[in-house]
Parts: C-alpha cells; structure tokens; sequence
C-alpha cells in the first residue's frame, strides 16, 4: 500500500509527497479519519489529491493512503429505494445513527449486510457460463427483478449454484473455474469502478423513444432511449418539476435521479415528494424503482464531481441486467462548478468564464455512456441521460449550455416568459429541437400515423411564421394583415393550446399516450386545412376564433380520456360541419 505525506492543503484538494507508486484516479484514505479522496495528478515525488470530505483539521504530515484500486460503487439488491450521496454513503442510515450532523470519515456500507434475500437460481451446475449471463434472479421489489450476472473475472464453468433460498450479499450463491483452473466465488454484491464505462455487447443508434407523455417532447422534440438530452432553464422556468415529471411518467423500468450542486430546500423538496409519488405502472411507490444521489451545493464540491459518475454506473448496473435505465441529473451547471472550483485551487490555467480547458471532455464522457445496447448476456436495454443545465441568467451561450448541446442531441430549452405566464411545459418549441427525428420516425408510422413527420413538421413550420407575423403585428396592428396571415395567427394560437399547453393536474392530460397525441394531431391538422380553405373561399380568419368547436380542439387533451377513436372521429366531423356553417362576409356575397 503506497503512502504519502501531506505537505500543502487547498480546501478539498491536497499535495502529498510520496513514498510509494501511485495511479492517477486511485482511491486514497487521508488522515487519522480516512477520509475519502481521489489522485488527480502525478508530479515528480509528489501526488495531487482531491477529497470528497470536509478537509477541517487535516494538516501538514497527515498520511495519505493509497487503497491500490480506483473509486468504486457497491452493486446489488437493496439499491432501488435508497438515498445516496455522492460517493455512495447512506443518508438515511447516517442520519437514523448520527442526526443532523454526520461525522466524517464514516465508513458505512452502502447496501446491508444483514438483510437476507430470496434467490433462485436459474442455471444449473456444469454449464460454461460467459462474462454477463444471468445466474440466478433476487425479486427486489415488486415489479423489478434482480439478476445476478457473472463478472468479468469469474467467466468458465459453473461448477456450483446455491439451491433457492435466502442469502446475505456478501456470502457465495455460485462458483465458477476458468479454463486455467482458476476458481471464483460470486456473491450477490459486486463492485464496479465508477470512472470506467461498463462492458456491453453492441451498440445500436436510438430507434425507440423515451415516451414521456408530455406532447411537446414525444411529438415535437423526442428522444431515443439511449439517447441524451439537455433541459436548460434559468431559474423558475421548471426544471425541476419537469424532470419529476419525467420520472413518474416515462416509459423507463428505473430511474436514477441525481441532486447535484441543488440547493438544500430543493433537495429536501425531491426527498418529500418522490416517496409520494405513485409509480402508474402498479399503483406502488415510485421509490420502488428509483434510486436518489443527493449532493447539495453545501456538501464537499468534490463529491459532487463524483456524483455524476456514481448515478451513471448505478445506472449501467440495471442496464446490463437488461432494463431501460432513465438518468435524470439536475444539474450539469452545478458538477461544472465543481470542477471549476477545483480547477481554480489547483491553479490551472482557466478557459472561458473560468472553466477548465477539459470541460467538453468531462461532458463528453458523461453523455456518451448514455446508449442503446446489446448486453453481454444478449438483452436489449438502455440508459438514457436527462441533464439539466442552469445558465446564468438563461443564458444558452454560456459554456456549459454549449458544450452539453454539442454530446446531446435533443435540446428542450425553457423559457422564462412562458413559465412566467405559467403555461406547463415551458418548453420553448423554436429554441428547441431533436437530433432523433429521422430514427425516430418508422417507430412513429408503426402508431397508425404515416404522416407524423408531416404534420408535426407542418405544426412547427405553422409556430415559425408566427413569430414572425407577430413582430409584423406589433408594427402594423393585427387587422391591418392579410387574411392568410391573420390566418396562421390563429390557427397557431390554437396548436399552442391543444398540443403544447398541458395540465400536469387532470387526470386525463397529465400523461398522453403516443396513439393519443397522434390522434390529436390528426384532428389539428384536420382543422388547419378546413380553415385554410374557408379562408380561401372569403371567410374572415377572426370568425373562425369565435366558433364553439375551436375551444372544444383546444381543450381535446383534458376532454377525451385516452385514445378514444369515436370521440376524435365525432371532434373531426364537429369541425367540418362548424366551418362549413360559416356565413360569408355581406360584401364577399355581393362581389
């Protein structure tokens, strides 16, 4: 075990001179309480170390310990449910043992130790097994099943399976010999290093989407599972709430939610209101298939560097076991602080708005362990990565913003104005786009609706010429435009209301199914060309505002319940017979 000396202290990071051989990103103990840190840098006889504990009473000649390993997670059942900060200790179970005040240097295990678990094993003795293939299965909670897979170093033949029973995490329930006669035990509890992306059989490109069940996402902006997408927003424009709302209603088999650099009444918002949350899945807490990294802007800055990478390899955990895995991180501004602040104390030469130069690397390897794969024991799964991004003063310019749109294809950003005129989601649908349209499209033809990249093409086509007319207006007065432009006015006004506004507190709008949104926007579409040809035939554009089937179209989303085929046909042909209705004006008659 190397040691070293600490000879400089910097608030969370450290220079020690060394005694020993150590490796950039090996875990260390630091001082007679062991902190927890991490080697950052290598320099002639000396070692840079950043700690993810408070540094208070740590002092010159204070040991420095190399544990020989990098910074690792514990893996296994009894991780869904739990709150965690950044380096994976259990909050709940430091605050039942020391209150309000945690200690540092505590080391507690993440997952119990005495817990026993029901196993059963699914293959039997005498089979070769390869790295990844499920040996047996734990049921963790009601709807998620625990698959105990073989590690990398445990690949051969099975040579013994525990029979079905109830085990600790740490005692055997197989044993394997590699073809060089060596042999390995495995547990239910394993570790993996969080730095290093987890192995996978074969990637594919997105061609599925993250259904959320919020309109403007799924139908004007979607993203693939195993895609990556970016939700900028000043503060309170909704961030936080949207990605509650994503955890509750997405079509993800768990969620990994990542507090981090929030501030502490935000963090303990999260905390009171996810185990609240009713999972629509089975009518069960959301908690069952959510696990909780926590690390507010008052903890150790260092650990809120690590944070990320923790929930990202908790996350291919469930991924390898063949589940589609949602990351919500809130928020990348907040981890880019970190490093930011770190950077400054090691004195390296700053990038823009005093960044690191490294800034877009360390995003990079973030976002691209997001992905669609092939695991090693041949499921399909996924993780796709949500990440919040706060720029100053809204501020989409500003490095973070940025460089998070370069690695993430789909950008929702959210505008202070509409969550100010508290129109939910505030998705802005002319800042924001999808890099996942093309891929995406086929999945969306397969929903009964050949004409989906038309329309919603045409549905934003519709929003672009209205920001334009309405400067237009500003100028000249609405009633001094042409009628078709009047036109686009109104029938804008309306897609605004009946697709991208949605109530998050009606039963029936909260979530919108794919075949739902589709019909609505067969319906819209309907009723755009039935304008544009009453229009064409002398029908003034205001008329058409005034018609009782308008506010009908516009509240189709609270309305119908579900996708309800009869209900959209009866809006369709309520909308032919209201437009043909329409009188022309006394002078279009005459001419």
């Amino acid at each position: 075990m190397a040691e070293a000396t600490v000879t400089w202290i910097n608030g969370p990071v450290l220079r020690a001179r060394r005694q020993g051989s150590f490796h950039i990103k090996e875990a260390v103990h630091v001082g007679a309480a062991r902190l927890v840190g991490e080697v950052i840098a290598l320099r002639d006889d000396s070692v840079t170390v950043q700690v993810f504990e408070d540094t208070t009473g740590l002092r010159p000649g204070d040991l420095v310990q190399g544990l020989g390993t990098g910074l690792v997670v514990e893996l296994g059942p009894g991780l869904l449910g739990q709150l965690f900060d950044g380096i994976q200790r259990p909050l709940r179970a430091l605050g039942e043992l020391y209150g309000d005040l945690v200690p540092v240097g505590l080391s507690v295990p993440p997952l119990d130790r005495e817990r026993a678990w029901a196993f059963r094993p699914v293959l039997e003795a005498g089979l070769a097994v390869p790295v990844g293939a499920v040996i047996g299965e734990v049921q963790e909670t009601v709807g998620i099943v625990n698959r105990v897979l073989v590690p990398a170093a445990a690949a051969g033949t099975l040579e013994w399976i525990a029979e079905e029973g109830e085990y600790r995490i740490e005692e055997p329930v197989a044993r394997t010999r590699s073809p060089d006669g060596i042999v390995q035990e495995i547990a239910l509890l394993r570790r993996a290093p969080i730095r290093a992306p987890a192995p996978v059989g074969e990637r594919f490109a997105p061609a599925i989407p993250l259904v959320t069940g919020q309109r403007i996402l799924d139908t004007l902006f979607p993203v693939g599972k195993g895609g990556a997408a970016t939700l900028p927003g000043g503060f309170g424009t909704g961030k936080t709430i949207l990605q509650q709302t994503l955890a509750k209603w997405c079509d993800a088999d768990i969620i990994l939610y990542i507090g981090c650099g929030e501030r502490g009444n935000e963090m303990a918002s999260i905390l009171t209101e996810f185990p609240g949350l009713t999972d629509p899945r089975n009518g069960r807490p959301l908690m069952e298939r959510t696990v909780v990294i926590a690390n507010t802007s008052n903890m150790p800055v260092a650990a809120r560097e690590a944070s990320i990478y923790t929930g990202i390899s908790i996350a291919e955990y469930f991924r390898d076991q063949g589940y589609h895995v949602a990351v919500l991180a809130d928020s990348i501004s907040r981890w880019a602080e970190a490093l930011r602040e770190i950077s400054g104390r090691l004195e390296e030469l700053p990038a823009e708005e005093g960044y690191p130069a490294y800034l877009p690397s360390r995003l990079a390897e973030f976002f691209e362990r997001a992905g669609r794969v092939t695991t090693l024991a041949g499921a399909e799964a996924s993780v796709t990565v949500v990440g919040a991004v706060s720029p100053p003063g809204g501020d989409f310019s500003e490095p973070v913003s940025a460089h998070a749109r370069r690695f993430a294809r789909c950008f929702w950003a959210l505008d202070r104005e509409r969550a100010q005129a508290r129109f939910y989601p505030a998705v802005h649908p002319l800042q924001s786009y999808s890099g996942y349209v093309d891929q995406l499209e086929r999945w969306w033809q397969d929903r009964d609706d050949l004409h989906w990249r038309e329309r919603r093409d045409r549905l934003l086509r519709l929003l672009e010429k209205q920001a334009k007319l309405e400067r237009m207006a500003k100028i000249v007065g609405r009633d001094a435009l042409p009628a078709e432009q009047r036109l686009v006015l109104a029938c804008a006004e309306i897609g605004t209301e009946a697709i991208l506004r949605q109530n998050a507190y009606s039963e029936q709008d909260a979530f919108c199914a794919p075949r739902k949104q589709v019909a609505m926007l067969r319906v819209l579409c309907h009723f755009f060309d039935q304008a544009e040809a009453a229009v064409a035939r002398g029908i003034d554009p205001d008329a058409l505002l005034t018609l009782p089937v308008v506010r009908k179209l516009q509240r189709m989303g609270e309305d119908i319940a579900g996708d309800d085929p009869e209900s959209f046909r009866a809006l369709q042909a309520e909308i032919d017979i209201a437009i043909a209705g329409l009188e022309l004006p006394a002078e279009v008659e005459s001419a």
